[in-house]
């Protein structure tokens, strides 16, 4: 196995190019390769303002949309995310050890932010889908030392990628 993108895109205000897909998929290696990991599934949903502002007042009880949310599979159900990568052993195969989880951006809110932050689309998607990903391993931002050490991996990650600023 290798670490593998399900996508869809739910959303039908702003054009998400196929050649972007693979961009993501380039990301999602490089990101993988420097936390050390080689397998997994991340699942990732475009949407809208509309749709991301329900999942957040929802899930987050904070009643307004946001750019990106993420639902790690691997987590242990205390607080402080801990993940938990399950290995296959012969006497035993879970079903769901190898999903990391899922990531869903607003399409619309990454239009406003690339135009805000004055760098293309595609770097604020990918920005996005990179600190997704760190979530779902378990990188939070709650205090300074947390946003320093996420902002440096993601920006590390997008620089390999060729998507600086």
């Amino acid at each position: 196995m290798s670490l593998q993108l399900d996508w869809s895109n739910e959303q039908q205000k702003v054009d998400i190019p196929e050649a972007w897909i693979g961009r993501l998929e380039q990301l999602l290696r490089i990101a993988g390769e420097k936390e050390g990991i080689a397998d997994g599934e991340v699942t990732l949903t475009f949407t809208d303002d509309e749709e991301i502002h329900k999942l957040n007042l929802e899930y987050r009880n904070i009643d307004r949309p946001t750019d990106v949310l993420s639902f790690a599979m691997q987590d242990d159900g205390v607080e402080e995310l801990n993940i938990i990568f399950e290995v296959e052993t012969e006497d035993e195969i879970d079903p769901i050890s190898g999903m990391l989880g899922d990531i869903i951006i607003s399409a619309e809110t990454a239009v406003r932010q690339s135009e805000e932050y004055g760098h293309s689309l595609e770097r604020e998607i990918g920005f996005l889908f990179v600190h997704g990903f760190l979530h779902l391993i378990g990188y939070d931002h709650q205090d300074e030392a947390g946003e320093a050490e996420m902002t440096a991996k993601q920006e590390a990650v997008l620089q390999e990628a060729g998507l600086s600023r």
